[in-house]
């Protein structure tokens, strides 16, 4: 598992990002204070706190360079 921080400051980051996402079999989990949800998630992304960088866990054994080349437009 590695964790990464990311900023979904705006609608089209949110729909991008989980359209993103979606194409890895992967699970992913958004982290904010005592709240985790589905990263794949569209309507539990907007239950929480956007204005401030959110914790990605990215629960893959390998392949985590290939996800953090589709992820690095979201990355802080």
């Amino acid at each position: 598992m590695k964790t990464v921080q990311i900023s979904l400051n705006s609608i089209d980051k949110v729909k991008s990002f989980v359209n993103a996402i979606t194409q890895f079999e992967f699970d992913f989990d958004l982290i904010s204070g005592r709240y985790v949800i589905d990263a794949k998630s569209i309507m539990g992304i907007f239950s929480l706190d956007l204005s401030k960088p959110i914790d990605l866990a990215i629960h893959a054994e390998n392949d985590t360079e290939e996800i953090l080349e589709v992820l690095k437009p979201y990355l802080v």
